[in-house]
C-alpha cells in the first residue's frame, strides 16, 4: 500500500496551507445569539438558544436540551 500524496508543504512565510480557507467555522455572529458551541455529553455544536447548562461533574457545563436523543430527533423531522 501507498501513501498518500502530502497537499501541504509549509511555506517561508510559516504558512502550511495554500488551500484551506481561513477563520473558523464556528464563529460568533453579530450577536452571542448565533454564537454555537459544542454539548458537552454529545460534542455536537449548536447554537447557544438550543441548549441549556446542567451540572455535569460538580460544574456547570452547556447540553442539548431537553437532551441530546431528543435534539437529533428534532433535528432529523426538519430535514
Amino acid at each position: 500500500m501507498s501513501k498518500p500524496e502530502v497537499k501541504t508543504a509549509v511555506l517561508a512565510d510559516g504558512l502550511r496551507y495554500k488551500s484551506k480557507p481561513s477563520g473558523s467555522p464556528f464563529k460568533a455572529g453579530a450577536s452571542l445569539g448565533s454564537a454555537t458551541m459544542s454539548c458537552f455529553l454529545c460534542g455536537k455544536h449548536r447554537t447557544r438558544s438550543l441548549m441549556k447548562t446542567r451540572n455535569v461533574l460538580g460544574k456547570a457545563q452547556a447540553v442539548c436540551a431537553p437532551n441530546c436523543k431528543a435534539m437529533d430527533e428534532a433535528l432529523a423531522a426538519q430535514n
